[in-house]
């Protein structure tokens, strides 16, 4: 594999780290009507995160390690604030899947294309509404 493949799946590793402490702020505040959801994704970034540990590894690299803390795009006061952030973290982690799909090959590349749907159908459902190109930049 490239170097190239090894600086985005450490950059989609790190991406996972702020992912799984953000999903601990939305789980303690989205309320209960959603806090299954906000646990299945909790678990799911938990799950993607140390795969790609491995798969750094795999690549020769040392995997990133995660941060004590995280600063958040906005405050996360309140349900409404916790759903807005579940979808950012979700877009956020589909642009760096984005750049993995174009920077890897074989087995990586396939779970890098399922992980960017994967957070682009979990961006909708917390947003309510999709992007024509989850990942990319131009969605915004």
């Amino acid at each position: 594999m490239s170097e190239a493949a090894l600086e985005a799946a450490q950059a989609a590793l790190a991406a996972e780290h702020a992912a799984v402490y953000g999903y601990g702020v939305v789980g303690g505040r989205v309320g209960d009507a959603r806090a299954a959801e906000a646990g299945a994704a909790h678990a799911a970034h938990r799950a993607r995160r140390d795969a790609l540990a491995r798969a750094v590894r795999d690549l020769g690299g040392r995997p990133a390690a995660s941060a004590a803390a995280y600063a958040l795009p906005f405050p996360v006061a309140d349900a409404a604030a916790a759903v807005r952030l579940a979808a950012e973290l979700e877009d956020r982690i589909a642009g760096v899947y984005s750049d993995l799909v174009r920077a890897a090959e074989g087995p990586l590349r396939r779970d890098a294309a399922s992980a960017l749907r994967e957070a682009a159908v979990r961006a909708v459902r917390w947003r309510g509404s999709g992007v024509a190109f989850p990942g990319l930049a131009e969605r915004s």
